[in-house]
């Protein structure tokens, strides 16, 4: 019985072994019929790995020198050298560094930078008291200060007189608005009136 084992076992073990021969002899015909398609597979993803990575090098580095040149600009606003470094790695900090040294101006420089240039019309309205330039602005969707833009052209209406209009805006400010104590008290005044 012994005998017998012993020859199913290595039976079992040279079947293993033709099958891990044969198994071998397929992956090396698969590499030979395919041998120029994996390679260039291979060189492909390895130029797209060194790619991205040159890339995101790239970026980081343009930004930290548009960063350094921002700050050399707000120290010294004449420094032409960081402003055309800024200039030409990133447009937008560009922008707010023209937009910020236009407000210690007092100033209000017009900017293509849409929260910028929507806080530009803003201010722009409020110091004109336009109260069409007011509702323009207030309807942006995404306008960051909407709500106290409404708040400030119920306050021109009410100034100007037109009570029932300033009450009617007031009602557009949702009641968990952060305006809400001002609206409370802008309310509150308008019931005299």
């Amino acid at each position: 019985m012994s005998l017998k084992e012993n020859v199913d076992y290595v039976k079992e073990e040279l079947n293993s072994e033709e099958k891990f021969l044969e198994g071998f002899v397929r992956v090396e015909r698969f590499y030979k019929k395919y041998k120029m398609i994996i390679i260039l597979a291979l060189i492909v993803i390895i130029g797209i790995v060194i790619g991205l990575y040159v890339t995101k090098t790239i970026q980081a580095s343009n930004k930290l020198e548009a960063n350094i040149a921002f700050n050399k600009l707000m120290e010294n606003p004449e420094n032409q050298e960081a402003k055309n470094t800024l200039k030409d790695k990133s447009q937008q900090l560009y922008e707010v560094a023209l937009y910020a040294q236009s407000l210690k101006k007092g100033e209000f420089k017009e900017t293509e930078l849409k929260y910028f240039k929507e806080l530009v019309a803003y201010q722009k309205a409020l110091e004109n008291q336009d109260i069409n330039k007011l509702n323009e602005v207030s309807m942006e969707k995404d306008f960051l200060l909407k709500e106290f833009a409404i708040f400030n052209k119920a306050l021109i209406q009410a100034k100007e007189g037109k009570y029932e209009d300033a009450k009617a805006t007031l009602k557009l400010i949702p009641a968990d608005s952060q305006v809400n104590n001002l609206v409370t008290a802008l309310k509150h005044y308008l019931v005299t009136k």
